[in-house]
């Protein structure tokens, strides 16, 4: 384990994760759930799919989960994470990140603030997804002027125009 993630759970870090997936991320997600225990998170897959299902439907799934307070971070897979990040990204109060390595795992959460990861079940394998989990999982976010455009971001998603945003973080 990552001495980020390690010290994430053992400093009290402890977060409930829900996990969606659909039929093609059904094997990479109970992996990732075996993982977040292992990280000392709470984790559940929500809806398991018990042949094809519709990866719209798993994101929705997560954000519902996410907005009302059940889980603090959500993970989808699907075949190339794309389709998850996309449905994900139309959700109110979601980041999703499709990130394919630790770097930008790590930074989705530091810079973005990412409160879901996006994965990839074909193009990943059981270990680059376990380091990608430890480094999600380990980073905080740093504000500055990474919450400016954060706070940005939330605009665009009220429907205002992000330059109208004031800076009250003086970074």
């Amino acid at each position: 384990m990552s001495d980020t993630a390690q010290n994430s759970a053992s400093s009290g870090g402890k977060l409930r994760v829900v996990i969606g997936t659909d039929h093609r991320g059904t094997s990479a997600g109970d992996y990732v759930r075996r993982t977040l225990e292992r990280l000392g998170h709470d984790s559940y897959i929500i809806n398991a799919c018990e042949g094809s299902c519709d990866y719209p439907e798993q994101a929705y799934l997560v954000g519902e989960q996410i907005n009302s307070g059940q889980a603090q971070r959500g993970v989808l897979i699907c075949g190339t994470g794309i389709g998850m990040s996309i449905a994900a990204n139309k959700i109110h109060g979601l980041r999703a990140a499709l990130v394919h390595d630790e770097l930008t795992a790590q930074l989705s959460r530091s810079h973005n603030d990412a409160n879901v990861l996006c994965l990839s079940a074909d193009l990943l394998g059981e270990r680059l997804i376990e380091k990608i989990i430890e480094a999600w999982m380990g980073a905080e976010f740093e504000g500055g002027r990474h919450a400016r455009r954060v706070s940005k971001i939330a605009a665009i998603e009220r429907g205002e125009d992000p330059r109208l945003v004031k800076d009250t973080t003086n970074a």
